[in-house]
């Protein structure tokens, strides 16, 4: 009888085990998920874009004549003042060499030209008699019509020769006048490259700086030929900055007027804040580092930080914008990784009491870590970010421990 019993208990264990290990090898086991809670707080959506710093207002200094420009009183870097300080120097043209036939003709017409000098002469010494004579029979005249012994009639004709040499005698000077003045032109031909600034003296032009600031560039240092309108140095205050920035289209169409923007990596420990004051109004293609074309827009910004909080900061440095499009200061969000489409919705799963529950999620603004939830989570929900192909409705899941 005990003998029977201890078997009838062994068999009653046996079973037992074998019931524990077929339930074991039968129980669903958890999924393991990371896990993250429905958050509320402040939300930012911006755009990303480089930008490149760029002084306000730049000075073009150009040559006012075609001359020589002497070697550069200034280099870059140099301060300058507005009206006073020298930033170049312009000598006039010289003038070219003749060659034989050009320098005969020259000569011909300045012997022309004398001859014709000597002509004038002539004339005007004939004219200036002749006046003389004029006058000498107008007193004659006159005093013998005074005696009465002359008529008004010949008074009248002596007047009116008078009159007439007068005008004979001022038309002789003008042409005198002509002749030397063709003269010197015909003389000045002749004049060469070496007598050319004696003849003309000191007229060299001294041109100041335009406005207060720093020289950005020179264009050449040593003394060359240049032509009217050259440009030979900039100039323009480096603490004046502004942030030129080329966003995509379809992103400069989002941000909005005066938006805002966070300025990173231009070399200093803390961020500074832009603000932009206009996108221009056309967009142009450029080719992306993929050989993909873009069409880009230029949008500029305004550095709102004083110059004392950006130093070092120069023209064409490069710098990271964050413009900022969308902002709240508290609004509820999740983990954009815990989202997920079914059909035209969005849905995402939570945990609840151990087991994942799939749920539709209506969402607002989004950026590259968050999204805006206007309806379905509430508050410390927990969300399942990055659900594997194991996660489904109803599926027991365990929270994935840290490694």
């Amino acid at each position: 009888m005990h003998r029977r019993t201890r078997l009838i208990g062994i068999l009653v264990a046996a079973i037992a085990i074998v019931g524990a290990l077929l339930w074991a090898a039968l129980r669903p086991v958890p999924v393991s998920v990371d896990l993250a809670s429905v958050t509320r707080g402040p939300m930012q959506v911006t755009v990303e874009v480089d930008g490149t710093t760029r002084i306000r207002e730049v000075y073009d200094v150009a040559a006012p004549i075609a001359g020589t420009a002497e070697r550069a009183p200034v280099r870059i870097g140099d301060r300058v003042v507005a009206g006073e300080t020298v930033v170049a120097t312009v000598e006039p043209v010289s003038p070219s060499l003749l060659d034989a036939r050009s320098r005969q003709q020259a000569q011909a017409a300045v012997q022309e030209a004398q001859a014709a000098l000597a002509v004038a002469d002539s004339q005007l010494v004939q004219a200036e008699e002749e006046l003389v004579y004029a006058q000498s029979q107008y007193d004659r005249v006159q005093e013998l019509v005074e005696r009465g012994v002359a008529s008004l009639v010949r008074l009248e004709d002596a007047s009116q020769l008078l009159n007439v040499r007068r005008a004979a005698r001022d038309a002789a000077r003008s042409a005198r006048a002509m002749a030397q003045s063709t003269l010197e032109r015909s003389q000045a031909a002749l004049i060469g490259p070496d007598l050319g600034n004696e003849i003309a003296g000191d007229c060299c032009i001294q041109i100041t700086a335009p406005a207060d600031g720093v020289v950005l560039s020179v264009a050449q240092i040593s003394e060359r030929p240049v032509m009217s309108g050259e440009t030979l140095l900039s100039i323009g205050d480096p603490t004046d900055l502004e942030i030129v920035a080329d966003p995509l289209s379809r992103d400069a169409v989002r941000i909005p007027a005066d938006a805002r923007a966070i300025v990173d990596r231009w070399g200093g420990a803390t961020h500074l804040e832009a603000r932009l004051r206009q996108i221009e109004p056309s967009a142009k293609t450029e080719i992306s580092a993929l050989g993909i074309e873009e069409q880009r827009v230029e949008a500029i910004f305004d550095i709102v930080d004083a110059a004392d909080r950006r130093p070092g900061l120069g023209n064409g440095y490069s710098v990271r914008l964050a413009i900022v499009v969308w902002e709240t200061d508290d609004t509820l969000q999740v983990p954009l990784g815990a989202l997920f489409r079914i059909g035209d919705d969005w849905a995402c799963f939570i945990e609840d009491g151990g087991v994942a529950r799939e749920v539709i999620v209506q969402i607002g603004q989004r950026n590259d870590r968050v999204a805006q939830v206007l309806n379905g989570l509430t508050e410390g929900d927990q969300v399942i970010v990055h659900p594997g192909d194991a996660v489904a409705d109803g599926v027991p899941i365990a929270a994935a421990q840290p490694e």
